[in-house]
């Protein structure tokens, strides 16, 4: 029996882009480290932390982080950890997309889907810090609140004078804080 044209499977071309459906969603592996630094270090706005603490935090912090992977390659991560003080919240450290999945929702999905696999744990909330001039990652941050129906809210955490080095603020996002519902 033949399939109608447009349910016959294609071969994807080497011309054509991935579709969002192709982005794989898994916990880092220790090989990923090195993929997680260069990514960082090519967004010219993370601040840039060793190899080694990338490749430390794809070893010891896995189950609480994501990468992206598209045709066999790491093209994105989530970092994040579990509060000691609090276990139902994840602090999220970095995220980031490499240029060819920017703007394609890949951040987004990552965090929700670190977000559902944590669930069954407990984890209920999400904290990250952003700079006051980072739009790009405050619209992030709301857009998953926002798609996720829980609220977000803003609090100031680290001033400039907190750091050694001319790091600007930090401010704390809150998401799915049950006193932030809308």
């Amino acid at each position: 029996m033949r399939l109608p044209e447009n349910e016959v499977p294609r071969q994807k071309t080497s011309t054509e882009a991935p579709s969002a459906d192709a982005v794989e969603f898994r916990a880092p592996r220790v090989p990923d480290g090195i993929r997680l630094w260069e990514i960082a270090r090519d967004s010219a706005v993370l601040d840039l932390n060793s190899s080694y603490a990338y490749v430390l935090w794809c070893r010891d912090f896995a189950r609480t982080s994501i990468v992206a992977v598209v045709d066999g390659r790491v093209h994105g991560f989530v970092t994040g950890y579990r509060r000691q003080d609090r276990p139902d919240t994840l602090m999220v450290w970095q995220v980031a997309t490499d240029e060819s999945q920017r703007g394609k929702g890949v951040a987004g999905r990552m965090l929700s889907g670190l977000l559902d696999r944590l669930a069954p744990d407990g984890v209920t909330r999400l904290e990250t810090t952003i700079s006051p001039d980072n739009t790009a990652s405050q619209a992030l941050f709301t857009g998953v609140a926002r798609r996720r129906g829980v609220g977000i809210r803003q609090e100031d955490l680290f001033p400039a004078d907190a750091f050694p080095d001319s790091h600007e603020p930090e401010d704390l996002y809150i998401i799915g804080d049950p006193a932030d519902a809308p």
